[in-house]
């Protein structure tokens, strides 16, 4: 049987060791809050980033990066500023956004997808 939530946690510990090899230190995974949910939290050298894995088994229900959506990117800001808030890391931090897609086995990075929305 076709399990999302497995499915999901197979593709975002994918994308992880995709970021990890590209030289990315992942700090957390699977951040939850009231605010929303962030995939991959990690570091790319001095930046902070937040990160979101979308997977499509195909393009026929369209690209994954079509579904990172204005609703989806204000609930991942607003979980990250939580995070940031929760572990008392300055607003001056540089951040970032990031969106990996995964469609089959293809992993496609897209570095500052989108900023920070309210």
């Amino acid at each position: 049987m076709y399990n999302k939530r497995t499915v999901g946690n197979e593709k975002e510990q994918i994308a992880a060791e995709y970021l990890k090899a590209a030289g990315y230190v992942i700090l957390a995974s699977n951040f939850f809050s009231r605010q929303g949910e962030i995939d991959l939290i990690a570091l790319d050298k001095e930046v902070l980033v937040f990160i979101e894995v979308k997977f499509r088994k195909d393009l026929i229900s369209g690209s994954p990066f079509e579904a990172v959506n204005l609703r989806k990117t204000r609930n991942i800001t607003k979980a990250a500023r939580y995070y940031m808030y929760k572990h008392q890391i300055s607003e001056d931090t540089p951040c970032r956004f990031d969106v990996v897609g995964i469609v089959g086995e293809e992993i496609t990075l897209i570095q500052n997808a989108f900023d920070a929305v309210m």
